[in-house]
């Protein structure tokens, strides 16, 4: 559970931090899954990668929308190595699932302290949380009913979408010059 001494802002900067370990640590697992020769995992991670970049790209622009001191920091500590791609994927839903925790207690942080504007900004990225757990929670299953054949686990990432990646809803992203 959040802090509820901790203001939004600052408990926002965290996890602008933890977004971009996130970011980095699909990166490592894109990378492993290339040299396992799995490049559809590898894509995979290598999307998530950018996306979970985006988010705090996007947390930044509303710190700098709302004229709150940016501090980007470095990041956490990121896993290069794993004992098999299942490991992997399921380290990788772990992550998500501290995500999710992280987001929630950001937008219980809002709440509490009747910060609505910051409550709304949340709203996505929690949506964005639960569409990733149930995406890697059945990639592990699709991995696990494979049983082995990591084949069949490269013919499901190409017959079947991960995600929707059609939201206009998203929040404006920094960086991203209007054209």
């Amino acid at each position: 559970m959040a802090d509820t001494d901790v203001s939004f802002d600052v408990l926002l900067r965290d996890r602008i931090r933890q977004g971009l370990t996130v970011a980095q640590q699909y990166l490592a697992a894109a990378v492993y899954f290339d040299s396992q020769r799995l490049p559809r995992l590898g894509a995979q991670c290598y999307d998530l990668s950018h996306e979970h970049r985006g988010h705090a790209l996007r947390m930044i622009q509303y710190l700098l929308d709302r004229d709150v001191t940016v501090r980007v920091g470095s990041i956490g500590a990121v896993r290069e190595d794993f004992d098999s791609p299942r490991a992997a994927v399921a380290f990788l839903l772990e992550v998500e699932r501290a995500s999710t925790a992280d987001i929630t207690d950001l937008t219980r942080s809002a709440r509490e302290t009747g910060d609505y504007l910051g409550e709304g900004f949340t709203q996505w990225f929690l949506k964005e949380q639960l569409e990733n757990v149930a995406g890697m929670t059945r990639l592990l299953a699709v991995i696990d009913r494979a049983d082995g054949d990591l084949f069949d686990v490269e013919d499901f990432l190409r017959r079947e979408p991960f995600r929707n990646r059609n939201d206009g809803a998203a929040p404006k992203m920094a960086g991203a010059a209007q054209k």
